[in-house]
């Protein structure tokens, strides 16, 4: 079994086996709106003879990380057909793009949403952001009224560049949050029919203040539904974006009044979500805690140097890394919050981890002192623990925006 680049003749033999992979046929109006983010450069491919059986492939977008902004190796497409599962071939892919990834020296982290989240700790990537799915029951769950202000709706292209102005506005503050370019907001706006499973088109919104600043926006769609005692439409929210808590108040009463709806879905919530403390009942929002981004740690000393931290910290960590021998070993991190030094270090360790559990904690959303309470960070000095933990979290809880 051949691993090699991949090329652009590939596309259509990848999109092929990845729809075997995930179960579902390809849609060719689909396919002709993800061409343009294909980059072969940054796929392998396992060959079988002249047949691609495996997949690992990676966008080139920054992500947003505390206190700034950082390329990243965003992980995508990563599937073994059936036929030839059990031979090694998944992690000879994974691990062939971790030290792709290293020996290009421009990315010191990697990102992916997991289809299945049992595979992929084994190549150093930690659980760090976890989201919150709602299925509310709209039925007697009304919002406090928004301040002034007014809401402009239409079809999201014609509101597209406000869209774009303000996720770019915003971005470099959430953590968990992709840049995007052209052809992301082509595709994330495309609203191919094949893929509104009975619902409407989509529909987005913006909220302008007292001066007509857009300070906020909503992407949605609903879906009818009627049954013997009335309409019981369901409302499905793709994204809330809000620059402040007038806009974020004003759409969220918008989505939860809509008529002849009765359910609201919304699954890219944060886990400190604004919305449960406003609504009346909070439990008629039918919350559940689910994963979301996996992170994993390519350049140690390049990732702990480009983030920032919510309180001055000096440890000395000592780190494993099966795959990237290079993260591994002894490093003392210093820091005053906005600037970090990293560096070997011959101290005796604070703290001793994977680099796993580094790739838990880098988005500020899973705590240290979680992971060490679970046995897997391990305190050599009374008290580092909690310094630690303390310094790695983060006001904002991280989240994706996408799949991507």
């Amino acid at each position: 079994m051949e691993l090699r680049p991949a090329t652009a003749d590939d596309f259509d033999p990848i999109a092929t086996m990845l729809g075997v992979v995930f179960h579902h046929t390809q849609d060719p109006d689909a396919l002709a709106v993800e061409r343009p983010l294909h980059d072969p450069a940054r796929g392998i491919v396992a060959v079988d003879g002249e047949a691609i059986v495996g997949n690992a492939g990676s966008f080139d977008r920054e992500m947003a990380v505390p206190g700034g902004v950082v390329p990243c190796a965003h992980v995508t497409g990563v599937g073994v057909l059936p036929t030839h599962r059990r031979q090694g071939i998944l992690r000879r892919l994974m691990e062939r793009q971790l030290r792709d990834v290293a020996a290009a020296g421009r990315e010191p982290i990697a990102a992916l949403w997991a289809s299945e989240t049992a595979i992929y700790p084994r190549f150093g990537y930690g659980f760090a952001g976890a989201r919150v799915q709602f299925e509310a029951d709209l039925t007697g769950t009304g919002l406090p009224a928004p301040a002034p202000g007014r809401l402009r709706a239409g079809p999201p292209a014609t509101l597209r560049s406000e869209l774009a102005k303000l996720y770019d506005e915003l971005r470099p503050q959430r953590p968990g949050w992709s840049s995007r370019d052209d052809n992301w907001w082509s595709y994330l706006l495309a609203d191919l029919p094949s893929q509104r499973d009975g619902a409407t088109e989509r529909l987005a919104a913006v909220h302008e203040d007292t001066s007509g600043t857009v300070d906020g926006y909503a992407i949605w769609r609903t879906r009818g539904d009627w049954e013997h005692g009335g309409p019981n439409g369901v409302v499905r929210v793709s994204e809330v974006v809000a620059a402040n808590p007038d806009a974020y108040r004003a759409l969220w009463r918008f989505l939860f009044s809509l008529d002849l709806t009765r359910r609201l879905t919304y699954g890219m919530a944060t886990p400190d979500e604004p919305l449960p403390h406003l609504v009346p009942e909070p439990r008629r929002l039918q919350s559940q805690l689910v994963d979301g981004l996996w992170v994993r740690v390519v350049d140690v000393p390049g990732a702990l140097r480009a983030r920032a931290y919510r309180a001055p910290l000096d440890v000395v960590v000592e780190l494993t890394d099966a795959i990237l021998p290079a993260n591994a070993g002894r490093w003392r991190v210093t820091t005053d919050g906005r600037s970090t030094t990293c560096e070997r270090s011959t101290d005796p360790a604070d703290l001793a981890f994977d680099v796993l559990e580094l790739g838990a904690v880098y988005l500020g959303g899973t705590s240290l002192h979680a992971l060490g309470r679970a046995g897997r960070v391990h305190e050599l000095t009374p008290e580092a623990l909690v310094a630690a933990d303390t310094a790695f979290g983060w006001h904002q809880a991280p989240g994706g925006m996408e799949v991507f």
